[in-house]
């Protein structure tokens, strides 16, 4: 059984010792579908089912729920780009995506929901915050007023300042006329030509990016949910603007009880992204017979919080290093495995450190093999598929 799991929450900057009543409840900001998975991705889906994975160790059940946001600006466009249905194009890159976390043995969240599945959930639930008062129109758009939430900019502690200089870099629009605020969110956006659109009490048209995450977490997870998580970028305006409207509809309670963000994986020199097209797609290296398990294992060898820079030089050294650590585990006997299993449990109950987990697995593969690559230390004979179980429950590595 492993010890209870504390995580880094962005809102406080401190780390804090998950306390689940029932359920631990987690909530992962999910994919916009117009291209395949890249490493940054990948880095953020693998850290956090290592929470997933911790908890489940330390004796929780786990309700884990992803959206996908399968209808947004940057989809349509790629889609009239390629000339392809958007529909299509979100469903091929979803399914991609489920493939790609599937070889990396992610373990698959309970609801895993689609933004046109959840229309009505963003119905009701900008009703409610209408009825709070917190909603205003501009045209056919309706905006959240960020002042509605006295805690507004608790999440990420940013001053006004910051917040200013990146919304409009992150799907914000503070320019535009008749916004009480500029720092208001869209959460429907009307009917225009050429777009998707929905039947609403408000006229057609379709959700804003913030309003959904909130709407899904609200309905499946509920509030004061255990960990909202995702990628450093989405600390804001997304998750500043998801626990503002949550707050404001559920008053009194916190959104989520912490808010853990994973850092940003670079390529040659820049973060990687598809603007800049950087991008390392894991896709592309499983299709060119590269073991799953060595992409997992270099993005393992990266404390989840950190930057850090993708290189094939760290892909082929997993490569040898998962061979190795293959031929220590085939032996069956080994270095006694009850120790290896309490520190790599500890290690990532530890605001899920898993280079530390990894360093101790090494010290077992080095122990058990030796110098010579023959085995050298035996004293528990069943170490071998003891260890091979530990690194799949606790690692999601499955060598």
């Amino acid at each position: 059984m492993g010890p209870p799991v504390r995580v880094h929450d962005t809102a406080t900057g401190q780390l804090v010792t998950t306390a689940p009543e029932g359920p631990a409840r987690m909530y992962v900001c999910g994919i916009t579908p117009y291209d395949a998975t890249h490493m940054g991705h990948a880095a953020t889906y693998v850290a956090f089912d290592l929470l997933n994975r911790a908890w489940r160790n330390a004796g929780h059940e786990v309700t884990y729920v992803q959206n996908v946001t399968d209808v947004d600006d940057p989809l349509l466009e790629r889609a009239e780009k390629v000339h392809v249905d958007w529909v299509e194009l979100a469903e091929r890159e979803t399914e991609l995506f489920r493939e790609d976390m599937t070889a990396l043995r992610v373990l698959p969240p309970e609801h895993f929901v689609g933004a046109v599945e959840t229309i009505s959930l963003v119905v009701a639930l900008i009703e409610r915050l209408q009825a709070a008062g917190a909603i205003y129109s501009v045209d056919t758009d309706l905006y959240y007023s960020v002042t509605a939430d006295p805690e507004f900019g608790g999440v990420s502690g940013w001053t006004r300042e910051r917040m200013l200089e990146v919304f409009g870099e992150r799907g914000g629009d503070p320019d535009r006329e008749g916004k009480r605020d500029p720092l208001d969110c869209v959460v429907w956006r009307g009917e225009r030509p050429g777009e998707p659109s929905w039947e609403s009490p408000f006229g057609r048209g379709r959700p804003g990016w913030h309003i959904e995450c909130t709407a899904m977490a609200l309905e499946y997870l509920g509030s004061a949910f255990d960990v909202q998580a995702g990628g450093s970028d989405l600390v804001f305006p997304h998750h500043e603007m998801c626990a503002g409207e949550g707050q404001v509809a559920v008053p009194g309670q916190p959104f989520a009880k912490a808010y853990a963000h994973a850092g940003m994986v670079g390529y040659d020199g820049e973060k990687m992204s598809k603007s800049k097209g950087n991008l390392v797609f894991v896709s592309g290296l499983r299709h060119s017979d590269v073991d799953p398990m060595a992409i997992r294992l270099v993005l393992l060898r990266h404390h989840y919080r950190s930057d850090w820079e993708w290189t094939d030089d760290q892909l082929w050294d997993a490569v040898d290093t998962v061979d190795s650590w293959r031929k220590a585990l085939s032996l069956g006997a080994g270095a006694a495995a009850a120790p290896l299993a309490e520190e790599v449990l500890a290690a990532l109950a530890d605001d899920l450190d898993a280079p530390r987990a990894l360093e101790s697995v090494q010290a077992w593969v080095d122990a058990t093999l030796g110098n010579t690559g023959h085995l050298a230390d035996a004293s528990d004979p069943a170490a071998g598929p003891q260890v091979h179980r530990l690194l799949d429950a606790a690692l999601g590595l499955a060598l």
